[in-house]
């Protein structure tokens, strides 16, 4: 009850805010909310490539990359909007004042505005696809109060185009966003451009491992788990680190990257020298997936993207029944996912050791899932955008 209260005073302030705002004039200009970087920096550099006068502001809750400001032209400006009242209300401004809105997270500011007729909100959802549910089709809306489930019902409506990178991915945003057909961008997810150039690629790979030089000459394992409510420290891991590292240690390492809401301060480097390494901290995850040999992960969005390199993959699904019924999962998980369900560590050794998988189905999964994003996606989507600050 408190926790609605605080957001019901949040928004009725955005909306005094706003409303101050709603009668200037609306610009050509494009405004990004970022929580998550690489898309958004994927489809900046083709926006400046078609258009590099375009007029645009980065609205980013947390710091962005170097590579990202340094890509950042004088029409355009990046503000830390969280970080105090002025930023705060200078981004509502941009938003008001902005003829393309680009969104790539649930944000719920969004259910206090009211969009003029010429203005168009992009959502570029952080995920290329979903195993789990979200959105009105995570079981944990059915907890919340009517109030809340009004609210994102708000939020979502406010998503005109919904980038997608398969029908398959489209047909999820229907149930979860509540969305119709023609909302629906199939360009392709700008970020999986990267998975398609091969120089991108060995220079990624290269700057990897030139940071870590022990990397070179083993395989890499690379374990990239969900995030999951109530798991907040690195050490509750359920990967037991000690016995990967007795069965691997001389021919293997272990990358680990927790999701970022998780505590990562731990240092298996000094527990565990030359074999796991917590690269939790690292901005790139694309830079660990092209050095990773074997990807051990659940119920996670990153399989899709790993399966355009075609590597074999390991799913750690040691709490399915309970995360099957408190959060929920697509239907028929267990015969889409492209590798070897483990309920725990013995397994998954025993699955690396035996080396035995099924490539077939992990090219399959990828056109299933990939079917819009050929290496062009950042091209079309900036196209489409142009045509719309244009139009």
């Amino acid at each position: 009850m408190a926790r609605e209260i605080l957001i019901g005073i949040y928004l009725f302030v955005f909306k005094i805010i706003y409303s101050l705002f709603y009668f200037c004039v609306v610009q050509k200009k494009i405004t990004f909310v970022i929580s998550f970087e690489e898309n958004n920096r994927f489809l900046y550099r083709e926006l400046i490539k078609q258009d590099p006068s375009m007029d645009m502001i980065i609205l980013h809750k947390g710091k962005i990359s170097k590579g990202f400001q340094k890509l950042l032209t004088q029409n355009t400006k990046a503000i830390h909007f969280t970080k105090n009242v002025k930023n705060w209300i200078t981004a509502v401004y941009h938003i008001s004042t902005s003829k393309v809105i680009i969104v790539d997270n649930y944000y719920g500011f969004l259910a206090a505005m009211r969009f003029k007729e010429n203005v168009e909100c992009i959502q570029i959802w952080h995920a290329a696809g979903a195993l789990k549910t979200f959105g009105f089709a995570d079981k944990s809306t059915l907890t919340r109060s009517k109030r809340a489930n009004k609210r994102f019902k708000r939020v979502y409506s406010k998503f005109h185009k919904i980038v997608v990178g398969s029908e398959k991915m489209a047909e999820i945003y229907f149930d979860a966003f509540n969305t119709a057909p023609e909302n629906i961008l199939r360009t392709g997810i700008p970020r999986t451009d990267f998975f398609f150039n091969k120089k991108k690629i060995a220079e990624r790979k290269a700057k990897v491992l030139k940071k870590y030089p022990s990397f070179e000459g083993k395989k890499i394992i690379m374990y990239a788990p969900t995030f999951r409510d109530g798991l907040m420290n690195a050490d509750q891991m359920p990967l037991d680190v000690e016995k990967m590292y007795m069965e691997f240690k001389d021919e293997y390492l272990l990358l680990i990257k927790t999701h970022p809401s998780v505590n990562n301060s731990n240092r298996y480097e000094e527990q565990y020298p030359e074999f796991a390494y917590n690269l939790s901290s690292y901005r790139r995850v694309n830079d660990l997936l092209v050095v990773a040999d074997y990807l051990i992960t659940d119920y996670s969005s990153i399989p899709f993207e790993y399966a355009i390199l075609q590597k074999p993959m390991i799913f750690f699904d040691y709490d399915y029944e309970q995360y099957k019924r408190e959060r929920g999962l697509i239907p028929d998980y267990k015969k889409i996912v492209p590798g070897p369900i483990a309920y725990n560590t013995e397994q998954i050794a025993k699955i690396i050791q035996e080396n035995n998988f099924d490539m077939d189905q992990i090219r399959e999964f990828s056109k299933d899932w990939n079917t819009f994003s050929d290496g062009h996606s950042s091209k079309r989507l900036a196209g489409y955008v142009v045509q719309r600050i244009n139009h």
